[in-house]
């Protein structure tokens, strides 16, 4: 009996170290998606986002490369801790985006992740009861659709 108590207990922490392994690299992304948007890409726009070809004719800023990560991370997060703390991801991310985002893109990077998080989330959550992997890749999809396309339009038109 005791050892098995020690093995529950071993797996709920080691649920919580992989939740704030999660945590930790999701958080991460949002920086690495605000450099990459000024720094890395095919086509750099002065004082405008950097530009990577994502399909044929169609080009997105370049920080879509860490948004996918993003929307999987917080997926991890909310399979980890629960919906509750998938939404405060949800928020801190925001928060983080808009402080980290140069200036003129501060409501654009925010509401972008926003936007696209909860999309993410509103997927995944009955999804990823029976699904978890079809959840993730449906969600993840529809998440990176959004946020390109509400990223470029509120920052660029």
């Amino acid at each position: 009996m005791e050892s098995n108590a020690h093995g529950i207990a071993g797996r709920d922490g080691l649920r919580v170290v992989e939740g704030l392994v999660f945590l930790v690299l999701f958080c991460l992304t949002i920086p690495a998606a605000n450099w990459l948007i000024g720094h890395v890409g095919t086509e750099c726009a002065p004082n405008g986002p950097c530009l990577i070809p994502v399909a044929p004719g169609l080009l997105a800023s370049s920080g879509v490369l860490m948004v996918g990560a993003a929307l999987v991370l917080r997926d991890l997060v909310q399979r980890r801790f629960g919906a509750g703390i998938g939404i405060c991801a949800i928020l801190m991310g925001a928060a983080l985006s808009g402080l980290l985002a140069a200036p003129a893109l501060v409501v654009a990077s925010a509401a972008a992740f926003l936007i696209s998080e909860t999309a993410d989330f509103a997927l995944y959550t009955p999804l990823a009861k029976k699904h978890f992997v079809a959840a993730v890749a449906a969600s993840g999809f529809f998440g990176l659709v959004v946020d390109s396309v509400v990223f470029l339009w509120l920052a660029f038109g």
